[in-house]
């Protein structure tokens, strides 16, 4: 297994009610396949996750990105403005 670290930005923090938490992903796991991990262990991030920017180690990355060993992944809600 992979140790990670995920953090939790903005309304994603309000709704996880926690700022960051450390997991276990399977060697080759997709940030895709994080978010649903995640969504399954934090309900109330249903619905906003699959709109989310994440962020690998300071770097913007797509959902078909795989998770490196030992990363820091960022999430961070989508925003509107004008």
């Amino acid at each position: 297994m992979n140790p990670v670290k995920v953090l939790f930005f903005a309304t994603l923090r309000d709704r996880a009610k926690t700022r960051m938490v450390e997991l276990q992903v399977p060697p080759g796991a997709t940030i895709a396949e994080l978010k649903t991990l995640l969504i399954q262990q934090y309900p109330g991030l249903g619905g906003l996750m699959e709109h989310c920017l994440a962020a690998i180690n300071h770097d913007y990355k797509f959902d078909e990105t795989v998770i490196p060993e030992q990363a820091e992944i960022a999430f961070f809600p989508p925003v509107s403005g004008g």
